[in-house]
């Protein structure tokens, strides 16, 4: 039995990304200290590539998307099963190209007021929380 009973998203992309952000922020935070621009701009720089290395790693299938996931994926060790095809409503999958919603049928329909359908459906969504 899990120690937990719910999918709190811990995933092998997250925890890389967090790590690298760390380091990113004491290298950033350090320049601040010692008013040093080139410690700042390598903290930014290194904050690019942790942003970067989560992403690679989220399509790669170390992260997850939106959502629940399946009790047996869990674990931050366990890849997502459906990473390959992209998750539906996911940033990151949409601009590496991999799909866009699948209840849409690819397309984002607008309403008259110019707010998307899936923007209203994400803000319905949450109001209910």
């Amino acid at each position: 039995m899990s120690a937990h009973e719910y999918d709190h998203g811990h995933t092998f992309a997250g925890w890389v990304g967090c790590a690298i952000g760390s380091v990113a922020a004491a290298v950033a935070g350090a320049g601040v200290v010692m008013v040093s621009g080139l410690l700042i701009a390598g903290g930014t720089a290194i904050g690019v590539v942790a942003l970067l290395v989560t992403w690679a790693l989220h399509l790669a299938g170390w992260g997850k998307g939106p959502g629940l996931r399946p009790r047996e994926e869990w674990a931050w060790r366990v890849r997502d099963s459906s990473a390959p095809g992209g998750h539906d409503e996911c940033l990151g999958c949409r601009l590496a190209g991999r799909r866009r919603p699948a209840a849409l049928g690819g397309a984002v329909p607008v309403r008259a007021g110019g707010e998307s359908e899936v923007a209203a459906a994400a803000a319905g969504a949450d109001s209910a929380r």
